[in-house]
């Protein structure tokens, strides 16, 4: 009956210390679980996703503005050094035709040559020009994206946006107007401009 009695109280004990483990191990488990969860609920209630309406940043953005008539002013250089090139050989052909048949096979041989040489010579300028306006119309808007994301940058330092997104009708389907920051935008870089313009 001792033996039974000492038996006894010793499982007692192990059965008390296991119950006293499994409380306060249970409990700290569960702190750990609430506080992760209360974590990721503030990180999640700090997460904010601001977006601008790229059409209008287009339509008002000076800069943007600027590029673009300077591209097209390009362009249109380009068209008129073309223009001359095809036109020298309009009046080469037509200098030949007047000529007609007062040519001999020979000199009917050197005009099919030398309207040949510029008709490749315009082929080739026609491509180089036309590589010349890509090269530079790249060139220009990585400057007006780099102006955009710079501006972004020194925005968003108060503002702490996770993400910041141009819309586009047909990739964002739904969004919340308090997150537009079009109007911002479009004023900050034109402030912004404005002031790196003036000499």
């Amino acid at each position: 009956m001792k033996n039974f009695t000492t038996i006894l109280t010793i499982v007692l004990a192990i059965a008390v210390a296991v119950l006293f483990y499994l409380h306060f191990s249970t409990k700290t488990a569960s702190s750990i679980i609430n506080n992760s969860s209360n974590d990721s609920t503030a990180s999640n209630s700090n997460f904010k996703i601001a977006y601008f309406e790229m059409d209008s940043l287009e339509n008002q953005y000076e800069y943007l503005k600027d590029v673009r008539n300077s591209l097209r002013a390009l362009e249109q250089k380009k068209g008129n050094e073309l223009n001359q090139l095809r036109n020298a050989g309009h009046a080469k052909i037509l200098e030949y035709q007047k000529r007609g048949n007062s040519m001999t096979e020979q000199e009917i041989a050197q005009a099919n040559e030398e309207l040949m040489k510029m008709d490749n010579e315009l082929k080739t300028q026609e491509q180089i020009k036309a590589q010349e306006l890509q090269d530079e119309s790249i060139k220009k808007i990585q400057e007006v994206k780099k102006t955009i994301e710079d501006f972004l940058k020194e925005y968003n330092e108060d503002k702490n946006f996770s993400y910041i997104l141009s819309s586009s009708a047909d990739i964002i389907y739904l969004k919340d107007t308090a997150y537009d920051i079009t109007k911002d935008l479009i004023q900050g870089l034109n402030e912004t401009y404005k002031k790196k313009k003036k000499p």
